[in-house]
């Protein structure tokens, strides 16, 4: 072997050994490196879910003791939207229950308080005429009257009580009944100038006894409404008794009939006295009455109006009131054929 030879084999030896020793540290490092790496990653992402389990956590507890708070019966509560997932629609859909949930707690305090309301005045007005009749009776069966007369108009202020004390008893049957659920309405087509003539011709008694006067004003074109024609002539009945207790001083009323569009619009007017600005608002309401102890001496259930505003709402109309040239016109819309 020659020198040359020796010296290639031995510089082959060393490249080979340089070799195996890279490839001895490298391929024990690589791993190791790469497990270092997968460690740190393992790490961040343990750390990364524990900060949004904590702060998913901590969210739930929040709505947790929202809820505590809402169950105890405190609903001016809301739960803050912090997120768009699962636990923020979750607040969402509490939110909206709560607020659904307070709406009707307070429309049951307020029905609660109107009952109370019907009840102590129901109660007033029936204790009123019933206490005059006890009085009248207890005076004619101790017989203590002058004369027949007396007699007489004992027994005639006893009837006419009576009569006041059957028309409020009636009006609160009606009212109720037409605000129960089970109530049904019956309609049909009906023609309104056809209706408003017989239910103002029942009127002419009571009118030439209070020394009035009525105008009817249809026009010539037939008036068609689909509705229940015996709820449409209490309707009616009620607005033109109103107008002639409350227009005796202008001793004329006023009925028209009009269609515009598809709306049937009933007009009945009384002259005399206008109605305060401050009742409008409250003219419908049940039991309200404008200056409430001349209605009273009137014999006014004070549900009369309410009865109208509730029939009108049944066939899905509007009924309103205004004071305009020195009367009191009270107008009905209705859906026309």
């Amino acid at each position: 072997m020659t020198l040359s030879s020796v010296i290639c084999v031995i510089t082959l030896n060393n490249k080979i050994y340089d070799l195996l020793r890279w490839l001895n540290s490298h391929v024990i490092a690589i791993p190791l490196f790469l497990l270092l790496i997968l460690l740190i990653f393992f790490l961040i992402m343990s750390a990364f879910f524990l900060k949004l389990t904590q702060r998913s956590t901590n969210y739930l507890e929040e709505i947790t003791k929202v809820l505590q708070i809402i169950s105890s019966g405190n609903l001016d509560i809301n739960i803050p939207i912090k997120t768009n997932d699962e636990f923020g629609e979750l607040a969402r859909i509490i939110n909206n229950i709560t607020i659904k949930q307070k709406s009707l707690l307070e429309e049951e305090r307020s029905w609660e308080r109107t009952k109370n309301e019907l009840i102590t005045n129901v109660s007033h007005d029936l204790r009123t005429p019933l206490t005059s009749i006890l009085g009248y009776v207890e005076l004619i069966s101790k017989q203590k009257y002058s004369d027949e007369i007396k007699f007489q108009q004992y027994a005639e202020i006893i009837h006419e009580k009576c009569i006041q004390l059957k028309n409020l008893i009636d009006d609160l049957f009606e009212y109720s009944k037409l605000n129960s659920r089970e109530f049904a309405v019956n309609k049909t087509n009906v023609n309104l100038g056809q209706l408003l003539e017989q239910v103002i011709i029942g009127f002419i008694p009571t009118l030439e006894k209070q020394e009035m006067e009525y105008r009817i004003i249809l026009g010539k074109v037939k008036v068609l409404v689909f509705a229940d024609p015996i709820l449409l002539a209490r309707l009616f009945d009620n607005l033109i008794s109103n107008a002639i207790n409350y227009g005796k001083d202008g001793k004329c009323i006023d009925v028209e009939l009009l269609q515009e569009t598809n709306e049937a619009i009933i007009k009945i007017a009384n002259y005399g006295e206008d109605i305060p600005k401050e009742d409008l608002p409250h003219i419908f309401e049940r039991l309200y009455r404008v200056e409430k102890s001349r209605s009273r001496h009137k014999g006014g259930s004070g549900l009369g109006l309410a009865i109208v505003k509730s029939i009108v709402e049944i066939h899905n109309g509007k009924v309103t009131v205004a004071n305009t040239d020195g009367k009191t016109i009270f107008e009905v819309r209705l859906n026309s054929k």
